[in-house]
């Protein structure tokens, strides 16, 4: 019995989109160095795009191979979603979203109900904060329940106050107020339109809500929380959720090395940037990545690549044509490839945290996905912020906003306009703006340091939070 306390059999199940899949791949390599056994499950369909994308020399179909060789207990298997490999996620959303509700659950049940025979026997269920269903199978299995929130602890402070929003008519009204909202615990006066892009609809019966409603009852039900982002940065929405039940900021999670992820997690090949960043001076370079473009429109995209040309810097931006539907030769300014020369390179997909911690990259046009903002604070690189949807609103006010460490690509009232582009691009790269939010990320990359070093809180909040697991799994025994 004390053998299952002291190395704990934890099995992880991150929501499958990649930028969920990433930080639950570095959690998996940060508890197993703790002594952690890990199970971690990814989804038929997840599994399938990361080994596409893998070079043709890797024959490996295990993630973890690679971490097992460095003498780390995670195992490795697959789900399936309810869909066939050949049904398209995206573009069937909704229905999507209900097989998330009503069939996924019972696949995961199975799996967990089959590895709770297993040797070491699972003692931990860590589940992305968003399934829905994570409470429910953890009781029934009596496991420990983490829930693993890989958003900031702001966002998840108005998720879990949904019912506040609610009754003070700032969410789930015909005709939403639109003053300012001034009554979650710890979080500061913040204006409706700077909410997740979710709880600004009016459609409060739509797939994703419903899953948003059940998953944040059922985070309510969790042993422990565990969030992506750092003490000294969120104080205040962490304390709040401290508050309601235990919560450890263990962020940022990110490999040890930043240029040498020893787990595959992306759903595409990479393109090597670095020969061409070699050739470029200290600072001069602006890296674009949107993650995905299905929320760009194509005005938009047409004046951002206009703005690029009249900015006159060099830039590698990062297009995805075979999942947004759009194609590139399209929506690209006639000309635009034979006029940016060897300034710009445009690529599918690349590493991203290798580009952005090149000495040549002096700025970030970015969506304001979370993993996004901590490795570009990590990296020391100031952002330009075009956010999109979902956390990414609310994202880039801390950016902008609390932090100072970034610019608004446009006024969002307003449409994006290439003059403005080229002039904020400008801003980052050139002028004394950049300069100054070049000092201010730097403090901000200092923060994160200092947070996962041997002493840091996060490291503090890390090992706090498996002391306090293994006395839990005794009281369950």
């Amino acid at each position: 019995m004390e053998d299952k306390a002291s190395n704990p059999h934890a099995i992880m199940v991150p929501l499958p989109l990649q930028g969920h899949v990433i930080p639950f791949t570095h959690l998996a390599t940060k508890l197993a160095s703790q002594g952690f056994t890990i199970t971690f499950v990814n989804t038929h369909y997840i599994h399938h795009h990361i080994l596409k994308s893998q070079p043709n020399d890797n024959t490996e179909d295990d993630i973890f191979a690679t971490a097992r060789k460095s003498g780390l207990d995670i195992r490795y298997t697959t789900v399936s979603d309810g869909f066939p490999l050949a049904f398209n996620r995206f573009q069937n959303l909704d229905q999507f979203l209900e097989g998330a509700l009503h069939v996924f659950p019972a696949h995961v049940d199975e799996l967990v109900g089959d590895l709770v025979q297993s040797d070491p026997s699972i003692t931990c269920l860590i589940v992305d904060t968003f399934q829905s269903w994570s409470a429910t199978i953890a009781n029934k299995y009596n496991l420990i329940h983490i829930s693993f929130w890989t958003e900031p602890a702001l966002v998840l402070n108005i998720y879990y106050h949904l019912d506040l929003l609610r009754k003070n008519g700032h969410f789930g009204a015909h005709d939403n107020r639109e003053d300012i909202i001034d009554y979650i615990p710890s979080v500061k006066a913040i204006e409706p339109k700077d909410l997740m892009s979710y709880l600004q609809t009016t459609d409060i019966f739509c797939p994703m809500l419903r899953i948003y409603y059940k998953a944040f009852r059922e985070v309510k039900r969790a042993d422990f929380i565990l969030c992506n982002t750092v003490q000294e940065l969120e104080f205040e929405s962490l304390s709040a959720l401290q508050a309601k039940q235990p919560t450890y900021a263990i962020g940022p999670v990110l490999p040890d090395s930043l240029t040498n992820n020893i787990v595959a997690t992306n759903l595409m090949p990479e393109f090597d940037c670095i020969h061409w960043l070699h050739k470029k001076p200290h600072g001069s370079v602006l890296f674009i990545s949107f993650g995905s473009y299905a929320q760009v429109t194509k005005d938009d995209f047409e004046e951002i690549a206009h703005g690029l040309l009249l900015s006159k810097v060099n830039f590698i931006w990062v297009l995805r044509p075979d999942t947004t539907g759009y194609d590139e030769t399209y929506i690209l300014p006639v000309g635009f490839e034979d006029e940016i020369k060897d300034r710009g390179l445009m690529v599918p997909w690349c590493s991203q945290i290798e580009v952005l911690s090149h000495p040549a990259v002096g700025g970030f046009l970015t969506h304001c996905g979370w993993n996004s903002i901590l490795e570009s604070m990590r990296c020391g690189v100031p952002m330009l912020c075009f956010p999109l949807v979902a956390d990414q609103i609310t994202n880039r006010k801390l950016v902008v906003d609390d932090w100072g460490v970034g610019l608004n690509l446009c006024d969002r009232v307003k449409p994006v306009r290439r003059v403005e582009v080229a002039e904020k691009i400008n801003r980052l790269i050139c002028g004394k703006s950049g300069d100054d939010l070049q000092k201010k990320v730097m403090k901000l990359t200092q923060t994160l340091e200092d947070a996962v070093a041997l002493n840091g809180s996060s490291q503090k909040n890390l090992s706090q939070f498996i002391s306090n697991v293994k006395e839990k799994i005794q009281t369950r025994m």
